[in-house]
């Protein structure tokens, strides 16, 4: 931050570190804003309370720390990269064709750091005690929710593969403001709970919440590892688990899987 003609400037690598920070509180309040919804919900309300075994206190108070972590990694990034000054007015002036070929190549790096890393949390038993199976103590996910992770995952996971991401595209700071913004919003859709009529994410990916819910269910614990933007990995990799959506008595959808799972 820094004062221009009588004014303050805020710099693109401070917006870039907190504006998706923001977002991720901004969009996750709206859902919550938009009431209980019921007829579109995943899980009923009493299952949200019941299942899951973490508090609203004790999500939101894990959510905060690791966007901390977030905060102070990110920082370090742009100091290190040089996103100041000239160097980011340069990169700063890029067209729109490069910038949309940096926001596919960022989803898809991200998108495989995230489905790997993701992946073997499961598979190493002492990983997943320790470590990813705070991630999954809300067996009912909803909005506010999604980063609701052991502060060593969301780094392993969130920071480093946006980090990844960033460095590899050599997207601009300014750039970078955008595309974590547009990636914390489709995370936390994810994570909503809801099959909303309409949902731009829902048709045009395939990765969405029902399909995210289904990982979140014992039954899928070992499927539906990608996140947050395609399922391109799992299908690769076998690990695909597809879903009907069907009404569910007393109102709302169920997810359920459309192949016969048995416990490996």
């Amino acid at each position: 931050m820094k004062m221009i003609g009588g004014k303050f400037e805020v710099s693109d690598e401070i917006l870039g570190t907190f504006v998706p920070i923001g977002v991720y509180w901004v969009y996750s309040g709206i859902y919550m804003l938009l009431g209980s919804l019921d007829q579109y919900r995943l899980h009923s309300r009493k299952d949200e309370d019941e299942k899951n075994l973490a508090t609203k206190s004790q999500v939101v108070r894990g959510v905060l720390i690791q966007q901390a972590f977030q905060a102070i990694i990110a920082t370090a990034l742009f100091a290190v990269t040089g996103n100041s000054g000239e160097a980011a007015k340069e990169r700063a002036n890029t067209s729109p064709p490069v910038i949309a070929v940096q926001f596919v190549v960022a989803m898809a790096v991200l998108d495989t750091w995230q489905y790997f890393m993701h992946r073997y949390m499961h598979q190493n038993k002492f990983l997943y005690r320790h470590i990813h199976s705070q991630h999954h103590r809300l067996v009912v996910p909803y909005a506010f929710g999604a980063l609701y992770n052991h502060p060593l995952e969301g780094i392993i996971l969130d920071t480093i593969g946006g980090a990844l991401s960033f460095l590899v595209t050599g997207m601009s700071a300014r750039t970078s403001i955008f595309f974590f913004s547009f990636a914390t919003i489709k995370t936390v859709d994810d994570h909503c709970g809801l099959m909303l009529p309409g949902n731009l994410f829902h048709i045009f990916f395939r990765n969405n919440s029902a399909y995210h819910d289904i990982h979140h269910q014992l039954y899928g614990s070992k499927y539906n590892f990608s996140q947050p933007f395609f399922v391109t990995w799992d299908r690769i990799l076998g690990t695909y688990m597809p879903y009907t959506l069907e009404q569910r008595a007393g109102g709302g959808f169920e997810a359920k899987p459309t192949k016969e799972w048995k416990d490996d």
